[in-house]
């Protein structure tokens, strides 16, 4: 690999993502061993350098050569484009920048909620500002992955259930806004914050159920691996909300309205 000297890459080191992929491109070689900053310890010279709000949104490259700094996939792209030049090209033709730009900004404006952190929040921390587009289309990309994932697992449970898309679609849409009728007074500021850790948990259910979708099993096995689910699914409900600095609440609720949920999806099967 080709080694971008005199340039240092701000990343959150409260991010798990972020820490794995700037501590990566130092072991590649992309960036020398000094080739990367936590924002919350920030040198006086890059502090100066960088625009500090818009490092939260978008991860900052200091180029110490020219005193300049560019920001979120530029930054990427140049670390990148230093090895790999022909994919930094490819990566630069309008579609496809557009299309990576919206992925990155996707992934920034929400990777608090993929992955939290237990860490107290200050003005230093490096969290990104609140986008309601980002936040809204996270939450569509969930539960649009979990229907398609959830209606797989009924197919194949081998359950005989009469489930299809659109009953499984009821079942993730309903959940959210059923939480948000009980809770929006209660979580009030956090609300935003709440639903997406929530969307994250079922998330991972639905990517926790794949490998049961490449077992043909008996029916008792797939009713077993599902409870299985929900169980973890639970438990990192209540971790998100520790973390989040809720009650038992939430997590109480998230139970009752997946019940009323099913409630709701057996009435309107048996009824059809």
């Amino acid at each position: 690999m080709k080694t971008l000297n005199s340039h240092t890459l701000i990343y959150d080191n409260e991010c798990p993502m972020c820490n794995i992929y700037s501590k990566g491109f130092i072991k590649c070689g992309m960036l020398d061993k000094n080739g990367r900053e936590a924002f919350t310890e920030l040198s006086v010279n890059n502090k100066t350098l960088i625009d500090f709000d818009r490092a939260k949104n978008e991860i900052a490259l200091v180029d110490h050569n020219k005193n300049e700094v560019i920001y979120g996939l530029d930054s990427l792209l140049a670390i990148i484009g230093n090895s790999f030049p022909t994919l930094e090209k490819i990566a630069r033709i309008k579609p496809l920048y557009w299309f990576f730009k919206k992925i990155y900004s996707f992934v920034s404006y929400n990777r608090k909620q993929i992955i939290p952190s237990g860490k107290e929040h200050t003005y230093a921390s490096c969290v990104p500002d609140f986008n309601l587009k980002y936040r809204l289309t996270y939450m569509i990309f969930v539960v649009l992955f979990s229907t398609y994932i959830l209606s797989l697992f009924t197919v194949r449970s081998g359950l005989n259930l009469q489930q299809g898309f659109l009953q499984e679609l009821m079942v993730c849409v309903t959940l959210p806004v059923l939480q948000v009728v009980f809770l929006k007074s209660y979580l009030r500021e956090k609300i935003w914050d709440y639903l997406g850790n929530m969307m994250t948990v079922s998330l991972i259910g639905s990517l926790l159920l794949i490998p049961a979708l490449l077992i043909n099993l008996n029916p008792a096995f797939h009713m077993i691996y599902f409870g299985v689910v929900v169980l973890i699914m639970f438990l990192e409900h209540i971790r998100r909300c520790k973390i989040l600095k809720l009650n038992f609440l939430p997590a109480a609720s998230w139970l009752v309205s997946g019940l009323i949920t099913l409630s709701i999806i057996i009435v309107f099967t048996l009824k059809n």
